[in-house]
């Protein structure tokens, strides 16, 4: 592998919401894309999306090149991004092919959002230059992508390109199914399952919990620093000791909710409900700007404060 080789053309396969969002990102980070996707459909509506999601990141809308097969997507790739349903059978050949038809120093990236690396690369004859790269919904705003590989070279040589480009890259020290970020959503969309199915509140108020409360918090800080600064002035080491017995008399109480016909009814009339009957398209165009002018003003607080 060429180490000193720079990350300029970028494969992406799969044309679909998470492909046509990391091509606008990369597209607006001046780097050159193709793409490839075996849906002629998926291909039609591709640079639309990629119009669209790049309007959202303020740039100037760019095409990306449209290639026929996936190794002539990959034929010149330094960087190939995998978006592929998520299905053990089709990614490990996909990424045989991939991987094969991709020159020597190419790493492809997939972005599985559960399946561990381990479960999708029994087939390809380097493993190490596969590196699971989960981007967070949606890609061109959201900055994290998760990231795990056997080859530690190969992954720091990864997460050194996402910096350069905008992104916060996090290192996985091992394999987990559902990554870290995915896992703790999960955790909390459970008990949010719980809560509703046993009555406790409304798919809006449950939603308005995290939004009006820790959801603010979570945007500057994550988890341990939120209870170490929960610890007033003893810090973190003040919280575990003095606090620790009640986060366990919590921790007991949490549900199991039950995926019932019922639940998922319950579900469905309760976002209708929240929603007002706003179209999907109206949702998605509101989550963006709001996502943007976060990002804008955190981004704004951090110069603020590296400014001496």
């Amino acid at each position: 592998m060429n180490q000193g080789r720079r990350m300029r053309q970028i494969a992406i396969i799969g044309c679909g919401t998470i492909g046509a969002s990391w091509a606008a990102y990369f597209l607006s980070r001046g780097l050159t894309v193709l793409a490839h996707d075996p849906d002629p459909a998926a291909r039609v509506a591709f640079r639309e999306r990629v119009a669209a999601d790049m309007t959202a990141l303020g740039a100037e809308p760019l095409t990306p090149r449209l290639c026929d097969t996936a190794a002539g997507a990959v034929a010149e790739a330094d960087l190939v991004v995998e978006n592929a349903p998520e299905s053990i059978d089709l990614k490990r050949s996909l990424l045989r092919e991939l991987q094969a038809a991709a020159p020597a120093w190419t790493i492809v990236a997939s972005s599985t959002s559960s399946l561990k690396h381990s479960d999708i690369v029994g087939e390809v004859a380097d493993p190490g230059r596969v590196v699971i790269a989960h981007p967070f919904n949606p890609p061109h705003l959201v900055p994290l992508v998760e990231l795990y590989g056997p080859d530690a070279s190969v992954v720091a040589r990864l997460a050194d390109f996402y910096r350069a480009i905008g992104k916060q890259p996090v290192i996985m020290r091992r394999e987990m199914v559902g990554h870290i970020a995915n896992r703790l959503s999960s955790a909390l969309w459970r008990e949010a399952l719980y809560l509703l199915q046993e009555g406790v509140a409304s798919v809006e108020d449950i939603d308005r919990a995290v939004t009006a409360g820790p959801g603010l918090r979570w945007a500057i800080q994550g988890p341990f620093l939120t209870y170490h600064l929960g610890g007033g002035q003893g810090g973190i080491r003040h919280y575990l000791d003095h606090l620790g017995p009640s986060q366990q008399y919590r921790w007991a109480s949490l549900g199991e909710p039950t995926m019932s016909d019922a639940l998922k009814t319950r579900v469905v009339e309760g976002v209708e409900k929240a929603t007002r009957g706003e179209a999907l398209d109206v949702l998605f165009a509101r989550r963006d700007a709001r996502l943007v002018a976060l990002q804008r003003t955190l981004g704004e607080a951090a110069n603020e404060e590296m400014t001496p």
